[in-house]
């Protein structure tokens, strides 16, 4: 009799053969108690899943696994284990499995087949045993995911030569119907019979054939495009729908199913839809009742071509049936106050040739003029005038209102935790948060930090007690990867070169520094020689936010700080000037000893708006008799560190700008004098930057909440960089700067500029709001933005056409009037070009700035210079034609258009 032992060996020393000669002739029990030491040994095995000697024993495991279970699930489970990976690459074949399984019973066998039919298509079970498995059992074929896409599979390649093409393959398959039937119901199907290849020919010549049912693949493809997907699933079902060549009783019957994929299904099924209902419409099959809810649903989608295609079916059909306008020119009620000034044009167009004259109009007349109290002035004059009605029904119009963004106001951080375990959960959590949600929180990273020095100094003992489920899961003890280095359990923090990092690396070097995780010859050189040394301009925010958390790590293994200085008052990261005298009066009292970077950065976010209490500070700050007391009364005296005015200059292919030297900040400690450090317009490439990659960008609008023009002068280069060469751009740090402190200057407009540019909708949004922020907080110089666009149009080094769409965007959220102010000084210059602007560009730009000039009436859109001689040229071009609409909605009267004033603090979307 066989042993454990004499089979276990077998299996280690990767022998199939021998494996299964020992198990020939044991009965269903002796087999069976196996099992105990087959399930051993694989435990054993799957501790190093691809070590030589696991890979050796599995294929013989594999099916000693199989031949001693006697359970269908059992024997499935094995079968289908990751770490025995049995399939094409396996040495065990599926003939050596149905050998081993063809005596347990036709039940068994469809109940094992069953089961692994029932994994899912990634799984991956071999076809060739499951459609085995079904021809042993002599069952019907599981119709399920896993099982039809390996019958996809199978019948697309041939294995032998004498196989035949797909065609044959499938002519001579007993399966065929239930097969094709599940290939409607299955998510995705279309992706996988689209890249096979011959697929959609071969079941459109076996349907003509009558193998497969018709109904059956027209009502299939129907139902699979009822329920959408993604493109490629969708085209192949409504290419196999084409080709099916309906007629026209075949499509008179499924009326139903055209008007629900015209009204909700993907673009490209809709047209198809919509060109269906068309021609049963113009043949009489379809009333004018259903006509028009039709178009309702079809004149709502936002896709164009469907519009224009469904207005000229309308138009086509009341040519032969008049006595059908009323139902169906009251579904123009969208088009008429649609986006685009063409497709209102149509509407308008078809309303007026075919709209009854009174009374048999009337009420439609009503229902049309009720939309037009949300139209622009220039349409809403027109729709008036074609459907008749005088200055009384205008009376009803709501003046011009524009909505801005709210201005937000900063919010005080919440009182310093409480407790250590509350410190704990904190950092916890902001950890656990990750470092691009750990920079939009600036208020949460600040009080944390302070958390974590204040409770090290009040009672070490217990926040380390507090910390310990925190610290088990940090790289550095061991309890995780660095997200940096890969390094299990060895801390780059040893290293005494200290290199640069974000936020969340930096709560880890605090962290590590309590826990003596972090060499202190490395904290005081870091100290010392005032953290790493950077040659870029954005380097320097990155090294001013590293040398205080240098400092802190130092002080917490020297000389704990009872709290810091530098703490914010405000979640923008301002820091009220009484509340760093209150601080200093403190460390006074306690005899603590004031950090020089924590001080400094004290200094640079002090918010120096208020003359008093500025004043007040300052005679408090000389009182306490201290250097930095003095210190402090002088920059506040000053009224901060006085930065120099900066000016746009050329930088090579693009637009740059230069700033002198700031004295002021030249004096403050090391690690904050590159901030001071005069800006070129070359600047520096983020590519190349050994700050790349910190993740700190959308905390710098906080380490200088007063001084948005010094960040957006150093941050400048790498967004305009990043447009020039057309790639992903990071412009979420814009709509900071914009609601951060300080006088916008060439800089922050510069900034905002190339973020229009962005190549991707998803990076334009940002800069848009920044740009609708700027003008809430009456920070906007929209004459000189409109210069600076018009620079970065006429360089030719940006792509025009994406300005259009993001001022589009900013017109249509509510602030027609902005977008209005920036493009009639941006548009001359375009206008007057020596060298002609892009047409289609240009033609987007004054069809925007048209949108605006409607909608807000003159006066405020008033005549833009040049248009003129761009209106009178000949030909209807869309640069022409807006041209000529622009100088149309510019030369209307006031009365046109009673003009609402601005409200800020509507949500901006």
């Amino acid at each position: 009799m066989t042993t454990g032992g004499e089979l276990v060996t077998a299996i280690r020393a990767g022998d199939t053969v021998r494996t299964l000669d020992l198990l020939e002739g044991l009965s269903a029990a002796e087999r069976r108690s196996l099992v105990p030491e087959l399930r051993g040994l694989r435990a054993e095995l799957r501790r190093d899943p691809w070590a030589g000697a696991s890979r050796t024993a599995y294929p013989p495991l594999l099916a000693a696994g199989v031949a001693c279970q006697r359970g269908a699930a059992a024997v499935a489970s094995w079968l289908t284990g990751s770490d025995l990976r049995f399939g094409a690459g396996s040495a065990v074949t599926a003939p050596t499995v149905l050998r081993l399984v063809e005596d347990r019973g036709a039940d068994w066998l469809a109940d094992l087949a069953a089961r692994l039919a029932a994994r899912p298509a990634s799984a991956e079970v071999s076809f060739e045993l499951m459609s085995g498995l079904v021809r042993l059992a002599d069952c019907p074929p599981p119709v399920t995911e896993g099982y039809v896409t390996g019958w996809v599979r199978h019948r697309t390649r041939a294995v032998r030569a004498e196989d035949g093409t797909l065609l044959e393959r499938l002519r001579g398959d007993g399966d065929l119907r239930p097969m094709v039937g599940a290939l409607f119901e299955i998510e995705d199907m279309g992706l996988l019979l689209d890249g096979a290849g011959a697929w959609s020919g071969a079941l459109l010549v076996l349907t003509g054939e009558g193998l497969l049912p018709r109904e059956v693949m027209i009502d299939g493809c129907l139902s699979r495009l009822l329920r959408g997907g993604r493109a490629g699933d969708v085209r192949f079902f409504q290419n196999l729908l084409t080709g099916l060549e309906l007629t026209a009783r075949e499509r008179r019957q499924r009326v139903a199913d055209w008007r629900a994929l015209a009204a909700d299904g993907p673009s490209t099924v809709a047209g198809h839809a919509r060109t269906v209902l068309g021609e049963l419409a113009l043949d009489g099959t379809l009333s004018a009742s259903a006509l028009a809810e039709i178009s309702a649903a079809v004149l709502f989608r936002p896709e164009k071509k469907l519009i224009r295609a469904q207005l000229t079916l309308i138009g086509r059909y009341l040519s032969r049936h008049t006595d059908a306008a009323g139902e169906l020119l009251a579904c123009l009620g969208p088009v008429l106050g649609h986006q685009d000034a063409a497709l209102r044009d149509r509407a308008l167009a078809l309303l007026a040739r075919h709209l009854p004259p009174p009374p048999d109009g009337d009420e439609v007349r009503q229902a049309l003029a009720a939309d037009a109290a949300s139209l622009p002035a220039a349409p809403r004059e027109r729709l008036l005038r074609v459907l008749g009605l005088g200055a009384e029904a205008d009376a009803v119009f709501e003046p011009y209102v524009e909505v801005l963004p709210p201005v937000r106001a900063p919010r005080r951080l919440a009182p310093p935790p409480a407790t250590a375990a509350e410190v704990a959960e904190e950092t916890g959590a902001l950890l656990a948060s990750g470092r691009r949600a750990a920079g939009d929180d600036v208020a949460a990273f600040e009080r944390t930090l302070d958390g974590l020095v204040r409770w090290a100094h009040r009672d070490r003992e217990a926040l380390l007690g507090a910390l310990e489920p925190v610290v088990a899961t940090r790289w550095w003890s061991g309890g995780g990867r660095s997200p940096r280095d890969g390094m299990r359990g060895r801390s780059r923090f040893t290293h005494h070169a200290p290199g640069s990092f974000g936020l969340e690396h930096g709560v880890d070097l605090v962290l590590a520094s309590l826990h003596l995780a972090v060499k202190l010859s490395a904290l005081h050189s870091a100290v010392v020689n005032a953290g790493p040394e950077y040659s870029c301009v954005h380097g320097h925010l990155a090294r001013a936010f590293q040398i205080r958390l240098w400092e802190v790590a130092h002080r917490l293994r020297t000389d704990p700080q009872p709290f810091l200085l530098s703490t914010p008052t405000w979640d923008d990261g301002s820091l009220e000037p009484a509340d760093l005298v209150g601080g200093l009066e403190e460390y006074r009292r306690l005899e603590a000893r004031v950090g020089e970077n924590d001080f400094a950065q004290a200094l640079l976010r002090l918010r120096l708006t208020d003359p008093a209490a500025r004043a007040a500070a300052a005679g408090r700050a000389r009182a306490l008799g201290t250097p930095e007391g003095e210190r402090l009364a002088q920059w506040l005296d000053a009224g901060g560190p006085g930065l120099p005015q900066g000016r746009a200059v050329p930088a090579g292919d693009l637009v740059g700008v230069e700033y002198a030297e700031a004295p002021a900040l030249q004096r403050l400690p090391r690690g904050f004098r590159g901030l001071g450090m005069p800006v070129g317009a070359q600047g520096c490439d983020h590519a190349y930057c050994p700050a790349r990659g910190t993740g700190l960008e959308r905390y710098w609008p906080a380490l200088l909440p007063g001084h948005r023009e010094l960040v957006a002068a150093r941050t400048l280069r790498t967004l305009s960089a990043s447009v020039y060469r057309d790639g992903p751009v990071d412009t979420g740090l814009l709509p900071r700067l914009a609601e951060s402190g300080g006088d916008p200057g060439p800089a922050l407009r510069l900034s905002v500029a190339y973020g229009l540019f962005a190549r991707s909708a998803e990076d334009r949004l940002p800069a848009v709001e920044a740009l609708l922020l700027l003008a809430a907080r009456g920070d906007l110089d929209a004459e000189a933005t409109g210069a600076d666009l018009a620079t970065l149009v006429l360089s030719g080094t940006v792509v025009s056409s994406r300005l259009a769409k993001a001022l589009r965007t900013a017109a249509h959220g509510g602030a027609g009037r902005t977008t209005w102010s920036v493009l009639r000084c941006l548009l001359p210059p375009l206008l007057e070009a020596a060298e002609p602007v892009n047409a289609r560009a240009l033609g987007d730009l004054l069809a925007v700035a048209a949108d605006c000039a409607e909608r807000i009436g003159a006066p405020d859109a008033a005549p833009v210079r040049g248009v003129d001689a761009v209106a009178e040229r000949g030909g209807s071009s869309l640069l022409v034609a807006q041209a000529r609409r622009l100088r149309a909605a510019t030369a209307a009267g006031t009365a046109l258009s009673p003009v609402g004033g601005s409200r800020s603090g509507e949500a901006f979307v």
